[in-house]
């Protein structure tokens, strides 16, 4: 399983604090310099490390998706639960009346988002903000998040929105205005459980999904355009 990119430096310090500590536990036993409940609690947290280095690479694993192909299809840009589907005024990029589909991302999803459409990258804005449970409708607005607006000749601009949750702590945008991608690129990711959501002009498209439907980001239809 191919693994994202942002999680290798996380992936080698969990591999680096394993060695280490074992290392010095191993040393101790073999000079005899450390008493044997220390040696004990040194194999423990090294163990530890283990668990996280697996954690990591489950956390952080890439799969590879097939995306529907298709000029009217809108695609998910995240794994997760849909939480809800909602009318709504969106002032940014859109700049009217909206359709806003929002998917919460657990820490056992998949957390590596792709383009929803093929287009050109037009909107990108960056919000600090608080880590409220990202299931819950406040973290939409207070939480820290990255808003990316894509544009498609055909089918006009959408909105998705990266939110950090409680214990994502780390929005990452690999692109930027006028970065030009194909439905089901890879454009980022959050770390360690969020949200994201996805914003439509108002009427402009039908939902093929609804809430509580789980989704797969690159692959699940959410939406096709009238």
């Amino acid at each position: 399983m191919p693994i994202a990119r942002e999680g290798i430096p996380i992936i080698l310090s969990f591999v680096g604090g394993h060695v280490l500590f074992l290392a010095a536990a191993l040393f101790g036993a073999y000079c005899g310099a450390l008493p044997s409940w220390l040696r004990s609690v040194l194999l423990a947290v090294a163990m530890l490390f283990v668990l996280l280095t697996v954690f990591s690479l489950y956390f952080f694993r890439d799969p590879q998706r097939e995306t529907p192909a298709g000029d009217k299809l809108l695609i998910s840009p995240a794994d997760g639960l849909v939480l809800a589907i909602e009318q709504v005024e969106q002032a940014q990029y859109l700049n009217g009346p909206a359709e806003k589909l929002s998917i919460f991302m657990n820490v056992f999803d998949v957390h590596v988002n792709r383009a929803p459409l093929a287009g050109v990258v037009g909107y990108r804005s960056y919000r600090p903000g608080k880590f409220f449970n990202a299931s819950l409708d406040k973290a939409s607005k207070g939480n820290e998040a990255m808003t990316i607006g894509f544009e498609s000749a055909g089918r006009g601009k959408v909105l998705v929105r990266q939110i950090a949750g409680l214990i994502a702590r780390r929005i990452v945008c690999r692109v930027e205005p006028g970065d030009s991608l194909a439905a089901g690129e890879r454009f980022g990711m959050i770390r360690f459980g969020s949200r994201v959501e996805v914003f439509l002009p108002a009427d402009t498209a039908v939902w093929k999904v609804g809430e509580g439907d789980r989704v797969k980001a690159g692959e699940t239809v959410l939406a096709e355009y009238k």
